[in-house]
């Protein structure tokens, strides 16, 4: 798999820029729409939320996209983070080969 070395872009960045400006949808109507708190979508915006199964759901029947892209973009959001800001899974000993393809 091939690594990024630009940070991805957040979900919620991608929802504001691409959909709620160029519509002219306020969060408070997108809210609305989506069945959420305007506080549950601003901080998705914000990029201080993420995206859930069940706001992917949402937000593909809304924009007329599918879960699975909101669900990646998160996915790959989250990833990349965990991998550039912590560094305590670098700590982690990988398992023998052997060991792991060991069959009984």
């Amino acid at each position: 798999m091939k690594k990024m070395k630009r940070q991805p872009t957040h979900p919620g960045t991608i929802i504001r820029e691409d959909y709620l400006m160029p519509l002219s949808i306020t969060i408070k109507d997108m809210a609305s729409t989506l069945g959420v708190s305007r506080k549950t979508l601003s901080k998705i915006i914000n990029e201080k939320g993420s995206i859930t199964p069940d706001m992917a759901l949402r937000l593909s029947r809304a924009f007329d996209t599918t879960p699975d892209l909101w669900l990646t973009l998160q996915k790959n959001y989250d990833l990349w983070r965990a991998g550039h800001v912590s560094k305590a899974w670098q700590m982690v000993k990988p398992i023998s080969q052997q060991l792991l393809h060991h069959q009984g």
